[in-house]
């Protein structure tokens, strides 16, 4: 038979696909049940497909083989996030327009992935940047803004020097801008606001529902950052002070209050500059309030060194026994978080304790463990209060109680839940991205464009050059068309979308993406969404998997969708590196081109080896010496379906027969699962197991539709040289013959006192003295117990045989 040609085979049944229509799908019959299969869709970068890109969608490719095998419609789409700085960058340097760089870069993916052998109908792609997606995403803004779900707002807002433009606080990056690396300053800027703290309770309790990644889960929780815990109010006395003065902490350990020795104000509280004139050294805090304007709030969260200044003039009292407390400004107190103000208690709170350490103020200790003292000088956890007055050796659960409620009685406090995640700032001062649908009357009341007006399109007429003006500002054209709509004077809103809005709600649209009467159809969604298996990187977890989740409660709401969650089960792929284990990167010039590797070993163990190489959710080491081990996988694999044309044996081997059946349950099992890499550890022990061994063209048909969904092409090609006429992906999936599944002989390790002293083959039914008698009999073993006495001999059915001497 001739050789195994992967070049040749590749391309032409990748034609054969395209042209039969092999990966469409009639989204409207419903004969079928339904699964939805979805990648994280691709910024079309001119970089092209990078490896992580590989690994993912061949991982979603293989279960969407298996699910058609198995009988279900299966939705397993595909897109470009193609707005975004990097092509507003490129257009900066270049003057070629974004839409002009973004369609030569989604051509090239496109190629690429077909290249791969990846199952998408291109024909039914969505691409954010074309107006008849942004349509919708403006429309979905339209009924935001109606139903109070998005607001504009002055606010302190991480600004990028360089983009030249305000990002979430999800893009910062240990202070530095997620996109190009420059240092983020906090700028006041007016923008648009979803209001994603209105569902932040949903959006903990709901991850009760889906089954994702336990710490995806945690740190969805731990950044949505709920806190339940206690207002107290601590009256001050300035020189100029009123009766109703105060200062409002929140805390969450109000038990440990009588060990309060200073009290902390974030530089934004309000407080600050309104007793500015009695702060008798109001040049040093105002010093200090400049110097904080210049930290994001995660620098200031994450800062190793606390600093503070303290406030001259202003005193705050403890409402449980009448202490005067000196205040401090320090910046590590966050003004959006609680009430801009803490109570600190240095014995029991790190942070606190850092600072009084630093400053030298005192620490008093009001909670130990139990019945004994602790030596640790900062005490963290719960226990039993002392020095605290009639609330001494109560338990600190206990006293948060009796304390809540005595401030509650007295008017000075009470029960409160807060959250650490804020409202996602979605305006930016760029081009490229989709027009917010607002207009402003000339009396500055904001109003949606109306439906009738939409896509409301990008102007052509802008310089992309950033100067910290929104470019659509600039726009004669923008300007006009909102004045011939809306009347004179009218003004259009000039920032764009944050980009992560388009990917908010795009696996709605993949059920409907040709739809110009609406976002989906109503009988679309019903039947496809949500989606059933999404795999994609971990590193969304705090800004897309989160602002989705958002936009399907605040839909549901509103009555646009029915369901509360996108993504009932989510998978992370692991990263791939190099072969050093480094993260690959063109600075390190270790960057693995999927072309060139397609090129050279062929999509099929491309494919196979990314799967092989680790579990799904590890890391990836790529090496080429490693891959050609797959390689020549295939090649037996060839070999074996030219054997069999050659040979055409009349019945299997029944020892083969049972090493196939256990096969394919094993990796029916494994693909479920997504534990590709034992699937094909297991099809590459069978196909080692079959040399010298007979199988017929039926048998053999059986292994290629499980190796099918991993390396498609070439098994696409044996199927055909069998004289197959169908295609694999529309056949069914291979049911397990039991008879052959019951083992005849297995191995059985012997011990002695022990230690491993042989192996011995036995019947898989062998009873207990058979296994014993066999066991003795063996030579190894009788020189092992020369000149010792068996004591006992332990059988483990199936397992193993311990003989106990001595």
């Amino acid at each position: 038979m001739k050789k195994y040609d992967h070049r040749k085979i590749e391309k032409k049944w990748q034609k054969k696909w395209e042209e039969s229509g092999s990966f469409k799908l009639d989204k409207d019959d419903q004969s079928c049940e339904k699964f939805y299969v979805l990648d994280m869709f691709p910024y079309p970068s001119g970089e092209g497909l990078h490896m992580g890109h590989t690994e993912s969608y061949t991982a979603s490719d293989i279960f969407y083989r298996f699910k058609r095998m198995q009988g279900f419609d299966v939705l397993h789409p595909q897109g470009f996030d193609s707005f975004g700085l990097p092509a507003e960058n490129y257009a900066i340097k270049t003057g070629v327009h974004p839409a002009e760089t973004t369609q030569k870069n989604i051509a090239n993916y496109i190629r690429q992935m077909k290249s791969l052998g990846l199952s998408y109908d291109f024909e039914e792609k969505i691409v954010t940047s074309d107006p008849s997606y942004y349509h919708w995403t403006q429309w979905i803004f339209g009924q935001f803004f109606q139903n109070d779900l998005v607001e504009k707002k002055i606010q302190k807002t991480n600004w990028c020097p360089s983009c030249q433009t305000v990002i979430a606080n999800e893009q910062v990056v240990g202070g530095e801008c997620e996109r190009c690396g420059s240092e983020i300053v906090q700028k006041e800027i007016p923008g648009w606001f979803f209001k994603t703290t209105d569902f932040a309770q949903e959006l903990i309790d709901d991850l009760e529902k889906v089954d994702w990644p336990e710490h995806t889960k945690k740190n969805q929780i731990n950044w949505i950052g709920k806190s339940e815990g206690t207002t107290v109010k601590f009256a001050i006395n300035s020189t100029d002070s009123k009766e109703e003065d105060f200062i409002e902490v929140f805390t969450t350990r109000v038990d440990t209050i009588f060990g309060c020795t200073y009290v902390v104000l974030a530089p934004e509280h309000p407080l600050v500059l309104k007793i500015k004139d009695e702060i008798e050294n109001w040049n040093e805090v105002e010093k200090y309030l400049i110097q904080a304007q210049n930290k994001t709030e995660l620098d200031r969260m994450e800062a190793k060194e606390k600093t503070g200044v303290k406030i001259e003039g202003l005193t705050a009292t403890n409402p449980f026994n009448g202490e005067k407390l000196p205040v401090f400004v320090a910046d590590y107190v966050i003004g959006s978080y609680g009430t801009g103000a803490v109570m600190a208690v240095p014995a029991h709170d790190e942070r606190d304790w850092e600072f009084a350490k630093k400053y030298e103020l005192p620490i008093k200790k009001v909670i130990k463990l139990h019945d004994e003292d602790s030596e640790n000088e900062c005490l963290t956890e719960n226990g039993i209060l002392i020095n605290s007055e009639k609330f001494s050796n109560l338990s600190s659960q206990q006293a948060r109680k009796k304390m809540a409620t005595w401030l509650q009685e007295n008017g000075l406090g009470k029960k409160q839940i807060n959250f650490r995640l804020r409202d996602w700032s979605v305006s930016r001062q760029r081009f490229w991205g989709c027009p917010i649908p607002i207009v402003y009357s000339p009396e500055g009341e904001a109003k949606f464009v109306g439906e009738e007006n939409l896509p409301w399109t990008l102007p052509q007429d802008v310089d992309f050059v950033p100067t910290g003006v929104a470019p659509l500002a600039k726009s004669a054209e923008l300007k006009k068309r909102t004045e011939k709509i809306f009347g004179q004077g009218w003004q259009p809103e000039c920032d764009t979308m944050d980009t992560f809005v388009d990917s908010s709600w795009y696996f709605l649209r993949y059920a409907d993406p040709k739809n110009e009467k609406s976002f989906c159809a109503s009988e679309r969604l019903k039947r496809w969404l949500p989606v059933d298996l999404y795999i994609g990187g971990a590193e969304h977890t705090y800004m897309h998997l989160l602002f989705a989740r958002f936009f399907v409660k605040a839909m549901k709401k509103i009555g646009l969708v029915d369901f509360d969650e996108p993504f009932l089960q989510l998978r992370h792929q692991g990263m791939v590196l190099d072969k050093n284990g480094k993260k690959m990167s063109k600075s390190k010039g270790n960057v693995v081109n999927p072309d060139d590797m397609i090129e050279k070993f062929g999509a099929d163990s491309v494919r196979l080896y990314m799967m092989f190489a680790a579990p799904l959710e590890d890391e990836v080491i790529w090496n080429e010496e490693n891959i050609v081990g797959v390689y020549r996988f295939l090649e037996k694999v060839w070999d074996k379906a030219g054997e069999i044309l050659k040979v055409q044996p009349k019945s299997s081997d029944e020892k083969l027969l049972r090493i196939l059946h256990p096969t394919i349950e094993k990796v029916t099992a494994d693909i479920a699962g997504l534990h590709y890499n034992t699937a094909v550890s297991e099809m590459m022990k069978f196909i080692n197991a079959s040399k010298k061994l007979d199988l017929t063209q039926s048998d053999f048909e059986d292994f290629l539709k499980i190796l099918s969904p991993l390396a498609p092409h070439i098994c696409e090609e044996i199927w055909e040289m069998f004289g197959r006429e169908d295609y694999l992906i529309g056949l069914e999936w291979p049911s397990v013959k039991e008879e052959y599944l019951k083992r005849l002989e297995i191995e059985m390790p012997i011990q002695v006192n022990g230690k491993v002293r042989a192996k011995i083959f036995v019947s898989a039914d062998v009873t207990e003295d058979e296994a014993k008698e066999t066991a003795l009999e063996d030579e190894n073993i009788k020189k092992h117990l020369e000149g010792k006495e068996v004591v006992k001999i332990i059988f483990v059915p199936e397992r193993l045989i311990n003989i106990v001497a001595k």
